[in-house]
């Protein structure tokens, strides 16, 4: 284990930044997606390596999609035993993914990310208009074997770095499942957790996370997934859009230029 992971924080105040960013991407992550992308580049900057970002992070997801998927069922949404298919097959990709980034190196690490970072802007800026209106749910037949299959290889990124999934699921199980927005995001957290759960015991067996950073991470994500679980998912829509679109392009040059 490297000697990093038993010193303490440098300063006292990266914990209120911590709580922080993590309530952001809490909410971020469970109203729409792409919060990853705010807390790993953060962890990043604080001092840990890129895979101890990696792993660390995932104790953060794990906390908030709990509570968000207990926010959405305390609401009266649940779209079990559908989550659960699409979570089994996700959480064996995860484990595929997770062993890949652990094995990875720091500056490809913080390379890839910037590359995905662009591409997720893409999906945010020109992604469709989502219609929620009158929409037959297709949860059954060959579209859930689609969306078995799907979720696998979706488990696969999302074992290996998970910045930038939602907004693939949300479309995925909006035009293919025809769900609406409230039920996509229920599903989507509960996957999310499923899978996340099975990258953090890859991470951990690595020695790849520290708990501490971890758990106060956790403190913001978890209250920002069950605040955003219990509101409106179509309220701060346009602010969450520029806000990601700003912080994408910052940190994608960061961590393309400046690794």
């Amino acid at each position: 284990m490297e000697a990093w992971y038993t010193q303490p924080v440098e300063h006292w105040y990266y914990f209120l930044l911590l709580v922080a960013v993590g309530f952001a991407v809490g909410f971020i992550n469970t109203l729409a997606g792409g919060g990853s992308l705010l807390s790993l580049p953060t962890l990043i900057f604080l001092g840990l390596p890129p895979a101890v970002a990696n792993g660390t992070n995932r104790v953060a997801i794990v906390i908030q999609t709990a509570l968000a998927t207990a926010g959405f069922k305390s609401k009266g949404v649940s779209t079990y035993p559908f989550n659960a298919y699409l979570g089994i097959s996700a959480l064996i990709g995860a484990i595929i993914g997770a062993q890949i980034a652990v094995d990875i190196k720091g500056e490809t690490f913080n390379r890839i990310l910037a590359i995905i970072m662009i591409v997720v802007l893409v999906l945010i800026v020109f992604r469709p208009k989502i219609d929620i209106q009158q929409l037959q749910e297709r949860t059954t037949g060959k579209h859930l074997w689609m969306g078995i299959g799907a979720f696998f290889l979706f488990g696969i990124y999302g074992g290996f770095i998970n910045a930038g999934i939602g907004f693939v699921i949300i479309l995925f199980l909006h035009y293919v499942n025809h769900m609406t927005l409230v039920r996509v995001n229920a599903t989507k957290v509960a996957v999310v957790f499923t899978y996340t759960l099975s990258a953090l015991f890859i991470f951990a067996m690595n020695d790849k996370v520290n708990w501490l950073v971890g758990l106060v991470l956790a403190c913001g994500n978890g209250l920002g997934g069950w605040v955003a679980s219990r509101v409106s998912v179509n309220k701060g829509d346009g602010f969450i859009k520029v806000f990601l679109v700003i912080m994408v392009v910052a940190m994608a040059i960061k961590l393309w230029f400046f690794t």
